[in-house]
């Protein structure tokens, strides 16, 4: 892909949308989402795994559109719940789910397993549970029928109470102790440098040829 080029991010997630089109942007790219094709049937994200599931996204919305699509699947694995909510991530607490209730559900299922902590910070905020953000990017051609496919990960941990007003979903729960903030508050470029997107992007473009 060149500068000047059109990609297709197959995301109605307005905080992706952000992440992708300041990556994208840098390279002179044209970011357009699905926002931008209200009229496309969603797509049943019912793989096992994340990559299955940015596959068959990016097949999809690229057949239809025929265009470049760049689709992810990403999530949290906590390594207390048994890697839950994992591709349930962004669904974790049923239909209709948000960020708010999301997290309200993940520090009700961590209390249920009782006060055992990994950690405590200097101001009394305790850790909850290890746990990674992971990210799956498929990158799909229509006219070659192609994939080009990378993932990415951050490790940390969850804390009990939420932290920082930037970033979505669990950022504001998930602690970074190489940065002592929470993912939250973060900066973008702080975060696109570090996050499971961001080393995915990474890893995608060197494959693109993209320094």
């Amino acid at each position: 892909m060149r500068s000047g080029d059109t990609v297709v991010v197959a995301t109605k997630n307005a905080g992706k949308v952000r992440e992708f089109t300041h990556a994208f942007g840098k390279l002179g790219m044209n970011v357009v989402s699905m926002f931008d094709y209200p009229n496309l049937p969603e797509v049943d994200e019912d793989g096992r795994t994340f990559a299955e599931n940015a596959r068959k996204k990016a097949k999809q919305v690229g057949d239809a559109l025929q265009l470049p699509v760049l689709a992810d699947d990403s999530g949290l694995e906590v390594a207390r719940l048994g890697g839950e909510p994992g591709v349930y991530s962004a669904r974790y607490s049923g239909e209709g789910a948000t960020d708010a209730s999301n997290n309200a559900k993940l520090l009700a299922e961590l209390a249920k397993l009782g006060d055992t902590q990994v950690g405590m910070l200097e101001d009394g905020t305790e850790l909850l549970s290890d746990a990674r953000f992971v990210c799956a990017l498929a990158l799909y051609h229509p006219k070659e029928q192609s994939f080009i496919e990378s993932e990415g990960e951050v490790r940390g941990q969850i804390m009990n109470s939420p932290r920082g007003e930037g970033g979505f979903g669990y950022d504001p729960l998930f602690w970074l102790d190489t940065h002592r903030r929470s993912m939250a508050e973060l900066t973008k470029d702080e975060k696109q440098s570090i996050s499971h997107r961001g080393s995915a992007l990474v890893t995608l473009l060197a494959k693109l040829g993209v320094e």
